[in-house]
């Protein structure tokens, strides 16, 4: 179906492929994973012909249409989401513009001469629009935006009102809905909450064609996925099998090579000690030549190139008092809408609590009031003994001086810090060598956001309050922050819609929404065993 041939691309001195090749057939579904600038994207550009190869091939099968999601949304606005989201519809979306244009030609007058002409080719694209299925175009499109999370309010609204990750689910319904032969999905979960996610895995697990994505959720790609090319070096290596299956031998392939590389090298040393020790006599001069020619002709086993893993030794932040949130008949709404209605709830030390909830039940709002960035509330917040409070939320994105460069920010947040300590926690959060150095202007959401947590963790607070901590996160950085806030011996309360994040660090589970507030003293897991679904909105 779409091949790359022996392709090679360079950017710049940074070469990202070098004479490999991938295939991808009718059914596959294949994830793309690599290390931050392996070149994951530009894949998808020479798929998509938006970029050409240096050298080699793509080709694409006659007939084959491919659906392209990326970050990149382009300008959007003058129509409602519904109409953004059915002119992209491809084909059909052109036909039923073009029977719209022939219904007004028809009604009109002035253009009488060409009444039979026009109705002629009305009952031409008609016969073509039923083919494509298009009367249920709008109905298909009503439920891809519903599953994505727009309700019909929103469904209307001119498009270009909504925020830069609502236009992102729109430009990805608009790719679902042209059903084309081919998706490639570039990081499509980004702006989901969790109830869009398990949503677009249904979506996606029906979906007939290939499919090619790249993903930062490891349960998302694992779910959907038979196979995974890893791009690394210039190469892309096949796995047959989920993102898991792929992790266990890539470790295994890894240690299977280090331990050939060490028998090769033992072996090299034996000969080269030969070699020295009988080199200058000449009764063992025709076995030290022979032992020459032998380690000439030998092709030393190159080792693996190591691919960069964060780490950093983060403190223990000093203990609290036992109580450390306590909340006594909050009241909230926003209009004429309630959020929460005398509600009561205790957070404990060393309590981890994950607040679950549909889009717009009051989980971001909870923490706003919580970290005291919203005081229009009754009833009373207050904070225990010794409480010292960590926020992370998108908007503190905002606050960062963007004339200052990554090193220089950490550097300011913290001046008796030494600059290896500092390079180490700006490598553990995706800034290593010179990427330390990126002006703070030019860095993308992700890298901002980066850069606020390590400023929260270097010295962490007792009480972690944090609003989705693994958007943008590549999974090596997601499992380092992962396995140090599951070692974290302060409290938190949080946000997130990453299943193994959710897993592996809540202890207790807040339940939001419009039936009140619910408890579960257990941790994600629990939480999915007793409810019997994995988020609010999916019941």
């Amino acid at each position: 179906m779409i091949k790359l041939d022996n392709i090679s691309k360079a950017h710049g001195r940074q070469v990202l492929f070098l004479d490999t090749s991938l295939a991808v057939y009718a059914g596959d579904r294949v994830g793309l994973v690599g290390p931050n600038g392996a070149g994951k994207s530009t894949i998808f550009r020479m798929l998509t012909g938006e970029e050409p190869p240096d050298d080699g091939a793509v080709s694409i099968d006659r007939g084959t249409t491919i659906g392209y999601f990326s970050q990149n949304v382009g300008e959007m606005s003058g129509r409602s989401v519904l109409e953004e989201t059915i002119d992209g519809a491809g084909d059909v979306a052109k036909v039923a513009k073009e029977l719209k244009a022939l219904e007004a030609a028809m009604a009109d007058p002035e253009q009488f001469e060409q009444l039979e002409a026009n109705v002629e080719r009305y009952g031409d694209v008609l016969a073509h629009f039923e083919g494509l299925d298009g009367y249920s175009l709008e109905a298909r499109a009503q439920e891809i935006l519903a599953g994505l999370g727009f309700d019909q309010a929103r469904i209307q609204e001119d498009v270009g009102k909504l925020s830069g990750g609502w236009k992102m689910r729109v430009a990805l319904a608009r790719i679902l809905l042209m059903r084309p032969n081919a998706l490639l999905l570039d990081e499509p979960t980004n702006h989901l909450d969790l109830e869009s996610i398990i949503w677009l895995e249904g979506y996606l697990k029906n979906f007939e064609g290939a499919l090619v994505i790249t993903s930062h959720d490891r349960e998302f790609l694992n779910r959907l996925v038979n196979r995974i090319v890893d791009i690394d070096a210039g190469t892309l290596t096949n796995y047959t099998g989920d993102y898991d299956f792929y992790e266990a031998q890539h470790a295994l392939s890894a240690a299977q090579r280090e331990a050939q590389i060490a028998r090769q090298q033992s072996m090299l040393a034996k000969e080269k000690a030969f070699i020295e020790r009988f080199k200058a006599r000449a009764s063992h001069a025709a076995q030290v030549q022979s032992r020459v020619k032998k380690l000439e002709k030998i092709d030393v086993i190159e080792p693996p190139r190591q691919r960069y893993v964060p780490q950093f030794d983060f403190r223990q932040p000093p203990r609290s008092g036992d109580e450390v949130i306590r909340i006594k008949g909050l009241s909230k709404a926003w209009g004429e809408k309630v959020i929460y209605d005398d509600f009561d709830f205790l957070v404990r030390r060393q309590e981890r609590w994950s607040v679950m909830g549909a889009n717009g039940a009051g989980k971001s709002t909870l923490l706003k009031l919580i970290a005291g960035h919203d005081e229009n509330y009754s009833g009373q917040i207050e904070l225990g003994a010794n409480v010292r409070l960590g926020y992370f939320a998108q908007h503190a994105m905002e606050l960062i001086d963007g004339d200052e460069t990554v090193m220089e920010a950490l550097q300011r947040e913290f001046p008796t810090a030494s600059q290896g300590v500092i390079r180490n926690l700006s490598a553990a959060f995706g800034f290593p060598g010179d990427d330390a150095e990126k002006v703070c202007r030019l860095l993308s959401g992700g890298e901002k956001a980066r850069l606020i947590m390590a400023k929260i963790l270097y010295d962490p607070p007792n009480l972690l309050v944090l609003d989705e901590p693994t958007n943008h996160l590549d999974i090596d950085t997601k499992r380092m922050l992962t396995t140090m806030l599951a070692r974290y011996e302060g409290t938190m309360i949080f946000v997130s819609h990453d299943r193994d994040f959710l897993r592996a660090v809540s202890n207790r589970v807040l339940e939001v929404g419009s039936e009140g507030p619910k408890v579960f003293t257990g941790g994600y897991a629990e939480y999915v065993d007793e409810s019997g679904y994995e988020a609010p909105g999916m019941r």
